[in-house]
């Protein structure tokens, strides 16, 4: 059986961690900062953790 492929998008957007959790960036830091909140620009530069009931599709497209 041949190897499985990691999915070249999952790959730039998330990491897996040896935790098993899978990390993410905030969505919403590309345009339109004019009228978001320093605040809201802020707490979107830190990275979070993918949901739970998201985990089991995005873990079949990193599968290493």
């Amino acid at each position: 059986m041949p190897k499985m492929k990691t999915n070249a998008a999952a790959k730039k957007r998330f990491k897996k961690l040896k935790s098993g959790k899978i990390k993410r960036m905030s969505a919403g830091r590309r345009h339109l900062l004019t009228k978001k909140t320093r605040k809201t620009k802020r707490t979107l530069r830190k990275s979070a953790y993918i949901a739970k009931c998201d985990y089991k599709h995005i873990a079949l497209l990193l599968p290493s």
